[in-house]
């Protein structure tokens, strides 16, 4: 006999775990099943991990532009210990993030769960019914279909090095091509980036983009750009990466051609959740095709940004939908995206692509700030877009602390504060807050 739930999750990512918990914690019978580490993949093979590493990077790459403005002695970055300290920091997570929802009331089932009709899963010999599924299974890496493609690595296998190669060659362009690229470069390593197009990161502003590609080729990137690998093959204690009319050898490959949704071996097939190569097809309520069964997170079909505060965001939507706080479409909120380089590149809102929009846009080189003269934000501009009403409706930034820039400029994009209103919001002073503001 299947044992019964209000809501049962599939995968307890950031997908879930934001939403199973409070769910719980308000009354709701709650199940979560999950097959490899409790909290997907941010908290373990993603946002975490990657971040933890990036600060020793962060902090070279400052270091470097002080050198003669008060510092003198640049550091080196021992990646084995920094393996360590990422390991320590991220190691006790799973647990942690076990115990809040155990804590909450939270039921979790470990292996692997596929459908047996529309409100049954299976989990080895035994099943589970419920109300509510929700599909929250995040994305896995994508691998390129060549022949020697098993002798690259992904970007799990980047964060589990304890020693960087020599020569890293990464194939691909996007955030996790060009955060690895900026780490290995930083840390020592020959790096060598082959884009298969003409554009890295896409969805960003292009201009910002070509300053932050420079800046790496600055560096030492070797970027070769419209480069598309046909085959990997051994070559002696290296390998080859070899295209129709070059070949790049190399010790190590990252294959960083993108993310692909987790969607297979669920039997969706089975009960009729439409799909397609780009995730599970929702509704306005993140309903599935099938009544009663929903998806969040990454393994989602759309338009926003396939990122954690986005799957956060659908996770909490989920429990007001469930509990009956609300009955009204899910209404994102503007997202903002960061790429954790050096410098970063952060944007949010409505980012103008050519001249015939009616918005005002405004570039400003970050050197010609008095605050990010002492900071030292030696390459950077930010972009600011404002309709005619004068209200901010977009914002990019490439610099050392866009991440914080971008974030300090949320609330004015989002509630579309007025002037007037952008007035009665006192700063600190003087801080990287204080700045921004005062160039809108």
């Amino acid at each position: 006999m299947s044992e019964k739930f209000d809501v049962l999750y599939l995968g307890s990512g950031h997908g879930t775990f934001d939403g199973a918990i409070p769910l719980a914690a308000r009354g709701q019978k709650v199940a979560v099943i999950e097959t490899d580490l409790i909290g997907g993949t941010c908290p373990n093979r993603g946002c975490n991990a990657k971040i933890t590493l990036d600060q020793p990077v962060a902090l070279k790459s400052q270091v470097a532009n002080f050198q003669g403005y008060g510092l003198t002695g640049e550091p080196t970055i021992d990646w084995q210990a920094n393996f360590e300290h990422e390991r320590a920091v991220i190691e006790g997570l799973p647990d942690m993030i076990a115990g809040l929802m155990t804590g909450a009331g939270v039921t979790l089932i470990h292996g692997r769960g596929t459908f047996v009709d529309t409100h049954t899963v299976q989990v080895a010999d035994k099943t589970y019914t419920a109300d509510k599924i929700v599909i929250a299974t995040g994305q896995h890496p994508h691998r390129l279909d060549i022949p020697g493609s098993d002798l690259a690595h992904d970007s799990n296998d980047f964060l589990n090095l304890t020693t960087l190669p020599h020569h890293i060659t990464v194939i691909g362009a996007g955030y996790i091509g060009l955060e690895f690229a900026n780490m290995a470069l930083t840390a020592g390593s020959q790096v060598t980036l082959l884009m298969r197009g003409d554009q890295a990161l896409r969805s960003f502003h292009q201009p910002f983009v070509e300053r932050l590609l420079a800046k790496l080729v600055d560096q030492g990137l070797n970027l070769k750009r419209e480069w598309i690998p046909t085959a990997i093959q051994p070559a002696g204690d290296q390998l080859a990466v070899i295209s129709d009319d070059d070949t790049v050898t190399t010790d190590w490959i990252l294959d960083a051609t993108g993310r692909q949704p987790n969607t297979a071996n669920l039997g969706l097939e089975k009960i009729g959740v439409d799909y397609t190569a780009a995730g599970i097809t929702v509704d306005d309520h993140l309903q599935t095709s099938v009544a009663g069964i929903y998806a969040s997170g990454d393994v989602l079909a759309k338009d926003q940004p396939k990122l954690t505060p986005t799957a956060i965001f659908e996770s909490q939507y989920l429990i007001h939908l469930f509990t009956g706080d609300t009955s009204a479409p899910i209404k994102y909120p503007a997202i903002p995206s960061v790429v954790f380089t050096s410098p970063r590149l952060a944007q949010v809102g409505t980012i103008p692509t050519d001249t015939t929009s009616d918005a005002t846009v405004t570039v400003n080189d970050l050197k010609d700030d008095w605050f990010r003269q002492t900071t030292r934000d030696v390459v950077g501009h930010n972009l600011l877009v404002t309709d005619n009403e004068q209200r901010l409706i977009g914002a990019a930034e490439l610099g050392e602390q866009a991440e914080n820039t971008i974030n300090a400029l949320l609330p004015a994009i989002q509630y579309q504060l007025t002037p007037a209103q952008r007035e009665q919001l006192v700063t600190l002073f003087p801080s990287i807050g204080a700045a921004v503001w005062s160039a809108i």
